[in-house]
């Protein structure tokens, strides 16, 4: 009975062209369902996997914090001093790398989604990787922005880091998510 009613359900969406809205309605789904295990799991101290997340948020907060900060001195040519995964700069702004820079809720949400939504695993086995790495790399872009704004508007900092750099997160994953419906899974 319930095969059914998925079936006419699937004719319905064929045939009302409907797919690209249960798409969406199913990458949000997937989205809020992640991140809200997630919170949940991380108030629990990512328990039984606590000295696993703890070392993997280390080690890519660290990578941040070294990345970026190569990047701020010797791109953007910006003088700052470094102590333990903090940037200092002479305006008495500074730029901590904690856990919640790492970058690893976003990577773990990216590769989670990927698992689970439809498409062929030949191509999520190199997709996944990727889409980590530009999460990464978003996460420094995330960090550096940052930096430009705490030298040149300091008062935006954080209006910033809240409303603009975070929710940019969100806007590559779902960029990322888009370019796989429309380019690979459809291959």
């Amino acid at each position: 009975m319930a095969q059914n009613y998925y079936s006419q359900f699937k004719a319905f969406v064929k045939e009302k062209k409907l797919e690209p809205i249960v798409d969406v309605a199913l990458f949000i789904l997937i989205t809020l369902v992640i991140h809200y295990t997630y919170r949940y799991w991380a108030a629990q101290q990512y328990y039984p996997l606590t000295e696993t997340l703890a070392a993997m948020h280390d080690h890519l907060a660290q990578r941040v914090f070294v990345e970026s900060s190569w990047f701020i001195q010797h791109v953007l040519g910006m003088e700052i001093t470094t102590v333990d995964r903090t940037m200092y700069w002479a305006n008495e702004g500074y730029i901590a790398i904690n856990h919640g820079c790492s970058g690893l809720k976003q990577m773990i949400q990216f590769a989670l989604l990927m698992m689970i939504f439809p498409g062929p695993w030949k191509h999520k086995l190199w997709y996944i990787p990727l889409g980590v790495f530009i999460v990464h790399l978003t996460n420094l872009f995330r960090i550096i922005g940052l930096a430009v704004v705490l030298v040149a508007v300091p008062d935006y900092w954080k209006f910033s880091h809240d409303y603009l750099f975070r929710p940019f997160f969100y806007v590559v994953i779902f960029s990322l998510w888009v370019y796989w419906v429309e380019k690979i899974r459809k291959k």
